[in-house]
Formats: C-alpha cells, structure tokens, sequence
C-alpha cells in the first residue's frame, strides 16, 4: 500500500519489478503527476486487484500502461483521480474483469480504441465522470454498466455493441428506452439467443443423465425412460426452449446435477425506469400526428405571413384594427414556427429519440421552442381580447367621434402586452418551471409551489380572456338586434360570424385549460402521450384560424391583397374594381358626414374590420 504521501512526485520505471505473488497494489493520495510503470509486474496470481485513488495531479492514463497484467482476471479501480484523458491500446493485454472509472470529474475523453488488445471487461463504472461517450470498441464483453451522474453522456454508442449487458443503471431514462427497444424490436436475434440457450440446456441435460446413470444401475431403467420422454419432448414443435421446467422441478433439477436457472432467459435490467413525462416514444408519439403537424404549421406560417405582407405594404393608413391585426398575425406566425421546430425535430430523430432526448430537451432549441409557443399564445390571447374590446367599444361609441381611439392609445396597450407576453415566456427559462420536463418543450413543471403558481396564474388569465371576448361579442350582438338598425338577413349574418369567432376561441382554450388546471392541482387526467393530441390537433387552432377569421375574410384584406398584386402585375382589373368600389363608399361617407350615416353600417363597418 501506498497512501496518503503527498511529496511522493514519482515513481521510477521497474519501481514494481517481478513481483509473482503481489496480489493487490494501491496507490492512493500522492502527488505523482505521471502514471507510474506497472508494466513489469509479471504476477502469477490468478486475480490481481489495482487500485489507484485520489491522485489529483495524475491527468492521463498513456498507450500500453497495464501490459504486463497477464493475469487470468484483472480487477482495475481508477477513481477519485485527476484523469481527463484514456489513450489507445490503454489496457492492451489485459484480462479485464472490472475496470472502475467513478468519481475521475475531469474524465472527459476515452480514446475509441482504449479496449482494443484487451478482454472485458465485466463490469465498467463510469459514474459521477465528465464523458461525453463510451468507445466504440470492446464493449461487448460488458455485463454490467453503470452510469449514474453522469450528466454529459447524452448518447449511446450503437445499441449491438452491448451484446452482452445484463444490468444497466444508467443517468437518463430515456436510454433505457434504448434497451427496452432493444428487447421489441429484434425478435429474431432473441429467438436465435433463445434456441442456442435451449440447446446448451438440453445438451447439459443429457450429459447429467448419463453420468448418474453409469454411476448407479439401479436408476439405468428408470432414467433411459425419462431421457427418451425428453428427447420427443423436445422434438414437439409446439415445446418451449424452456420446455424441461415441465419435466423437472426444481429439486430433480439438482439432482441430476444442473443448474435450473442456465435455462431461463438472461433478461436485461435498466434503471431509472422512464416515467409519466417522458415514455419511451417519439416527440410527437402517434404517427397521424406526424402528418398532421405538418399540414396545421405551414397552415398557420403560410396565412399569418401573408397577412402581415399584405398590411405592412399596404398604401393606406395604418388603422387602430390594422395595428391589432399585425400584432396578432406575428403572434400566430411564432406559433407556426414552434409547430415548425416540433415537427421538424421529430422527423430527425424519429426512431431513436431515446439518443437524442436529453441533448434535445436540455439543450438550447427546447427553450427556444418552449419561448416561442408561450409567448406566442400569450400574445395572440391578449391580442384578441383587446380587438374584441376595440370593437365593442367602437361599436357603443359609434356616433361619438370624440371619444373614438386612436393609434396612440393601441400603441401603448400593445407594448404591455408584449412585454407581458415576453416575462411569462421567460420565467422557465429563470427557473421557475421548465421547458425541460417534456419532448414538446411546454412547462408542465409543477413540483414547486411557485412552478405551481405560475402555471395556474396563465391558465386562469387565459380563463378570464376568453370570458372577457364573449362578454363583449354578446353585448355587440345585443347592440345590432334593433331591427330598426339592421336587415334580418344582416343580422343573421352577424350572429353567424360572432359564432364562428367564439367557437374557435372555445375549441383552443377549453381543452388545453381544462386539462391543464388539473394536471397543475397534480391530478392529470390526461397522460403526456395522449395530450400531443390537443397539442396538435387543439392548441394552434386560433392560429390558423385568426388570419382568416380577422383578415383574409374580410374585404378590406381582399382590396389590399389585389392592390399589392396589381403592383406586382397581377389582377389588375380586379383591383381597379376595388380601389373604384372604395372611393365611392369614401365620397359617399364624406357627402353624408359622419352623422348621417347609417347606424348599421357602422356596425357593419366595425366587425367586418
């Protein structure tokens, strides 16, 4: 032993010079900063132990550095060391039964080729180190692998190199998804495994038999018996691999000298388990969805990027309901592209997320993600209960050019809206819930009290929001009722489109908000699996809808987007139609004055923008 010599700098070559009967050696808590020869050691023991800990100074285990380590199993415990670095050939030579790396916190790189020349080894610990992988040679003689704390191994080397493991404790629990895969989708290579197991058992069986049989004649009639039942057992095509568990329980199985659990199958254990937040299936899970995404994000890019060409280019005044309008197109627009960023990256890693889930999840393009979604939700809802308020209010004020509002006022309203909009996207980002917990990059955080808080505190806003735009959207309906104001067909027409505005609020909110405030007081109803589901087939509902709704429908877009043709060369004739329908209705208004004109057009006038 060697412990705790600080001054102790180095140890020369041949130091540890045949030595035959050195079964353990330690060296641990010294100032060596080179890794001392052991290469000339040349002990016959059949098990030899190494240990070497807390050397701090100690930065690279070199090329060949265990070559004379011919012993039959070579147990190597290299922890708590200064290591950042394993060279090629590293244990070249050596019969590797554990090699032990916990707790080297600089450990960063192994040479893809450390284990070439060596066998094993057994077992490996990479725990609590700083790898970012594991080589892609000499893993198959693993059994047991343990990773735990190991938060830079984000991904798995290709999963048949682990042809042997049995036990995996792994950092992730998506990685285990990768052996559970491992375990559905390779049927063949398990019947194959299977079969081999089967014939080994049989075999063993046989050999058993016999040699109990040649050592007591008294049993010769009765076991040539049971061995010919064996032997037709088998041949059964409907028998089991394991079918010799139907022959011989578990003490006849001992008797005859065998071991009963060589027969059952080698199953693979892996810990941590995936949990309720990230089971193991692609970021999107179901398969219609996959298409589907795909369809309702360019959807919702294509019609809220036209929009917000067509009015930003537009000749006319920027209107109060024109600046509201380019406000809730961008929010939408963010919402495309988050559905965009989704889609995309589940079409990349479709198959083996397991490999890119954490990178994925803790990584930059999650947060990213997650922003965009919350702040586009929340702008696009506060952006709509303002329009619906400017529209009541436009609509009860109709007559009162006085009191009429301005681009001064919806300016200001807006910037806190954005500024709401871009703290509550944030907050994950600070700590307070996290963008991190699921695939889909939405905060469903919730094991603080504040986590807590702040999910229940959007969906509430969100809650009061859609009460605020149907309050209004009544007392306008209520207002163009008269039938002294408004034809019967017009109203019809105007209970129809408030209908359509409300029911896709609904359809958006309702869902998401139900489910939500239940998962937040921790009683889900819906699992993460299912709620892709609303995610995709609910949640952007207003964004595809919103540009048509509020703009592409209505007139005063439809004159814009033929005035911008006409510009680029296209429908001339058709915006020369427009642009005279226009003047005629500006020419009329100006005859009139503003007094004269018809209450209902107003009205009219006030929805239709």
């Amino acid at each position: 032993l060697i412990l705790n010599t600080k001054n102790l700098l180095h140890i020369e070559d041949g130091a540890f010079r045949n030595l035959p009967r050195l079964k353990y050696l330690s060296i641990c808590n010294t100032g060596i900063r080179e890794f001392p020869d052991l290469t000339q050691i040349f002990s016959l023991e059949a098990h030899f132990i190494l240990e070497l800990c807390d050397n701090l100074r100690m930065t690279t285990i070199p090329r060949n550095a265990f070559q004379g380590m011919s012993n039959e199993s070579l147990t190597l415990k290299l922890y708590k060391n200064g290591f950042e670095d394993i060279h090629s050939h590293a244990f070249n030579g050596t019969k590797l039964n554990q090699l032990i790396l916990k707790d080297n916190k600089n450990l960063r790189r192994i040479h893809n080729d450390a284990l070439r020349g060596a066998t094993g080894p057994d077992v490996l610990d990479i725990s609590s180190t700083a790898l970012e992988s594991l080589p892609s040679y000499g893993l198959e003689a693993i059994q047991v692998l343990n990773a735990t704390s190991s938060y830079s191994l984000k991904r798995l080397p290709p999963l048949d190199k682990f042809s042997n493991l049995l036990e995996a404790v792994l950092t992730y629990p998506s990685h285990c998804c990768a052996f559970r895969n491992i375990r559905t989708e390779k049927p063949n290579s398990l019947l194959s495994i299977f079969d081999n197991f089967s014939k080994e058992c049989e075999s063993t069986m046989r050999k058993s038999t016999n040699e109990i049989v040649y050592r007591d004649d008294s049993y010769n009639t009765s076991l040539w018996s049971l061995e010919k039942d064996t032997a037709s057992f088998a041949a059964d095509e409907e028998a089991s691999p394991y079918s010799y568990s139907a022959l011989f329980d578990e003490d006849e199985m001992a008797a005859l000298g065998f071991e009963y659990d060589f027969c059952q199958p080698k199953i693979l254990t892996c810990t941590p388990e995936p949990d309720a937040f990230n089971p193991c299936e692609d970021i999107l899970g179901y398969s219609f969805l996959r298409i589907l995404i795909w369809f309702i994000n360019l959807l919702a890019i294509a019609g809220n990027f036209t929009v917000l060409l067509v009015l930003l280019t537009s000749h006319y005044k920027l209107t109060v309901p024109r600046f509201l309008m380019c406000n809730l197109s961008f929010a939408d627009f963010c919402m495309g592209l988050y559905l965009l960023l989704i889609a995309a990256v589940d079409a990349q890693t479709s198959g083996q997320y397991y490999n890119h889930a954490i990178e994925w999840q803790t990584g930059s393009g999650c947060g990213t993600a997650g922003f965009f979604t919350v702040f586009a939700s929340e702008l696009s809802v506060f952006t709509l209960t303002v329009i619906t308020v400017e529209r009541w209010y436009t609509i009860t004020y109709a007559m009162r050019l006085d009191r009429k509002l301005r681009l001064r006022h919806a300016v200001p309203v807006m910037l806190g809206g954005w500024l709401f909009s871009i703290a509550i996207a944030a907050m994950p980002l600070l700590g307070v819930s996290s963008y991190m917990k699921v695939s889909i990059c939405l905060p469903m955080d919730i094991e603080t009290a504040l986590s807590q808080a702040y999910i229940l505190t959007i969906l509430v806003l969100n809650v009061v929001a859609f009460v605020v735009i149907c309050a209004c959207y009544i007392k306008i309906y209520i207002a163009v009722q008269n039938p002294e104001l408004v034809a019967a067909n017009k109203d019809t027409k105007i209970a129809k489109r408030m209908a359509i505005l409300i029911f896709t609020d609904f359809t958006c909110m309702a869902p998401i908000s139900f489910f939500a405030i239940s998962a937040a007081f921790k009683v889900p109803l819906i699992t993460v699996t299912n709620s892709k589901i609303l995610l995709v087939l609910f949640y952007p509902v207003n964004s595809c809808a919103n540009p048509f709704l509020y703009a592409i429908f209505t007139k005063a877009f439809r004159r814009d987007f033929f005035l911008l043709l006409s510009r680029l060369g296209c429908c001339k004739s058709r915006a020369e139609l427009y642009r005279m329908n226009y003047f005629s209705a500006y020419t009329s208004h100006c005859k009139n004055g503003p007094s004269k004109a018809p209450r209902a057009l107003l009205l009219l006038s006030a929805l239709e923008k």
